[in-house]
């Protein structure tokens, strides 16, 4: 079933028909159990290629979800430009977070990425290669993997000092603008890195520059064109995640180039739906509220309502919660079954 699955998932993000609608993320999804049964603390999987790999595989390994998502967490892009990253060495599960940007102003965002043609040399990101090429040698024939990216705007937020990027937004547009358009070129060769290592899709997470957030129509002058350069450019089906409540702005994300669109659980589904007529709509269980503190039932209940509304995949609405219970995981993978 796993197999057949995968081959189902693969079709739809292809633009072909399928039989059923799958239960799958291409956002970070993974758990302290599953952690916890491979041995791994959550404070190591970012520094070792095959603990990272063990980690995306786990899983499905416990739950049957047939799905995989790297690196596990957003910040790798933006290392590699030299933003200094704060890791956290106790037992909490956090994930690593931007501790000092690389640049004040968007103006100095100019030659210096276009230099780094190799990106694999910068960072973090050849180890995430590798967890790649190794998670897909492991459960690649069962599951889907994903390369995830930080979306164009979300990555300029972690460069650039953001106090500064909302200054500039009004009175240098063109800077942001820029800016944008050359991040977007960066990311785009690693996104194409890691279809090259084995990712069959890569999900474009955009949680800062969401028009749920800034606002639909600084999202269409000033978001939009950078991630119309950066779906063209990416060699393999993309996904793009926004974050809030986007219903008035389906039609702006439809333009984004993007084979689909994952919204999460502050979206009138339906309404999406209606909207989004010929892009992919993934989405949109509640991460927290559901998955994290809900029970199977209200899974099971979320899950029928996303589908009747009209969803091609089911989707978290964002990345899980790692305390998140491997059974309210199950109950909605095993909706399908």
């Amino acid at each position: 079933m796993a197999e057949n699955m995968r081959e189902e998932i693969l079709s739809l993000l292809s633009g072909q028909k399928v039989d059923m609608v799958p239960t799958f993320s291409g956002l970070i999804h993974i758990t302290a159990e599953g952690l916890e049964r491979e041995g791994l603390s959550f404070n190591e999987i970012h520094h070792d290629a095959n603990k990272m790999a063990r980690a995306a595989a786990s899983t499905f390994r416990l739950t049957g979800m047939p799905s995989a998502a790297l690196p596990l967490d957003l910040c790798a892009p933006a290392e590699a430009l030299g933003a200094e990253l704060r890791y956290y060495e106790d037992k909490e599960f956090r994930f690593p977070q931007v501790g000092k940007v690389r640049f004040e102003s968007t103006k100095e965002i100019t030659t210096l990425i276009t230099e780094n043609s190799d990106v694999l040399n910068l960072g973090r990101l050849s180890l995430i290669y590798e967890a790649l090429r190794s998670v897909k040698q492991d459960i690649g024939s069962e599951a889907v993997i994903a390369g995830t990216i930080p979306g164009v705007f979300t990555l300029l937020l972690y460069v650039c000092k953001p106090k500064n990027v909302f200054i500039e937004i009004k009175k240098e547009p063109e800077a942001v603008s820029n800016a944008l358009i050359l991040l977007a070129d960066f990311v785009a060769k690693i996104g194409n890195a890691y279809l090259e290592a084995g990712a069959d899709f890569i999900t474009i997470h955009e949680m800062g520059g969401s028009p749920g957030f800034i606002g639909p129509k600084p999202f269409e002058k000033q978001v939009l064109p950078a991630l119309q350069n950066l779906t063209r450019q990416l060699r393999g089906p993309r996904v793009l995640s926004v974050c809030g409540r986007t219903n008035a702005a389906l039609g702006l994300l439809a333009r984004s180039g993007a084979d689909a669109v994952s919204v999460d659980q502050l979206n009138d589904v339906a309404a999406s739906r209606a909207m989004l007529k010929d892009t992919l709509l993934f989405g949109n269980i509640d991460p927290v509220g559901t998955l994290w503190q809900g029970d199977e039932a209200q899974v099971h209940e979320a899950v029928s309502k996303a589908k009747e509304a009209g969803v091609d995949a089911v989707w978290p609405g964002c990345d899980l919660v790692p305390q998140t219970p491997i059974q309210n995981i199950k109950a909605m993978t095993q909706m399908n079954l």
